[in-house]
């Protein structure tokens, strides 16, 4: 019998361009449940939730295909409804699809495994002279990112490019990061995929970091008897 992880986003679900390549590293014999903080919302109901100068900016996609920025703070209680769910529908673990800072805000029964926890944990020892490169989806997420990540005790250059446009964006920002020299490169958001990951490697010579990746090749530790 297949064994059920719980996904939220903080965007709309089904995420069916974040899954499926989770999916290949999961396994068929784990069946993903979704759920999404914005499910059921419209976009005018979205764009009222605007963060202030003290709010975490985040960013996610909507099921038609568009994307959203808006503030952390609206949505917790909305995810912390997507967990409660999750629990209920028998989810033996719930993976956080976003990388963002949640801290303890949101409470599980179950393991919640986050993005960013697990890349701030591994990604500082893979830099040798201590420099990486970041590349976040919205200028006005890079000095939230850049304090999160010097807190690892790293050095960081960080550029902005959004997952959900033309890949040229990622391109140039991929070529600001060459030039900075850095050891290794996170592509820090969910959204960002395999592609995306190749043409940055392609670029800058460096080893990227995928989060949608990392995050499920760790949770395969985590259920690898269920395979």
């Amino acid at each position: 019998m297949k064994r059920k992880i719980g996904a939220i986003t903080i965007g709309q679900s089904p995420r069916t361009d974040v899954i499926p390549e989770m999916k290949e590293i999961l396994g068929e014999n784990v069946t993903v449940l979704e759920a999404g903080a914005l499910d059921g919302l419209t976009r005018e109901e979205i764009e009222k939730f605007i963060p202030d100068k003290n709010d975490y900016v985040l960013v996610s996609k909507l099921n038609d295909g568009s994307h959203v920025k808006f503030g952390k703070s609206y949505i917790i209680p909305l995810l912390q409804n997507c967990i409660n769910n999750l629990e209920k529908q028998g989810a033996e673990l719930i993976i956080v699809i976003c990388t963002g800072y949640f801290g303890s805000l949101l409470t599980s029964k179950i393991p919640l495994i986050y993005p960013q926890k697990i890349m701030y944990s591994l990604v500082p020892d893979f830099a040798v002279n201590g420099r990486i490169g970041v590349i976040v989806p919205e200028e006005d997420q890079i000095v939230q990112m850049s304090e999160k990540w010097t807190e690892t005790g790293v050095h960081v250059s960080a550029e902005a490019a959004s997952p959900y446009k033309e890949i040229e964006g990622i391109r140039k920002a991929a070529e600001k990061l060459k030039a900075e020299n850095v050891d290794i490169i996170v592509l820090d958001c969910i959204g960002y995929d395999k592609s995306m990951k190749q043409e940055v490697e392609k670029i800058t010579g460096k080893p990227v970091v995928l989060s949608r990746t990392l995050v499920a090749r760790v949770v395969t530790e985590l259920t690898g008897g269920w395979r």
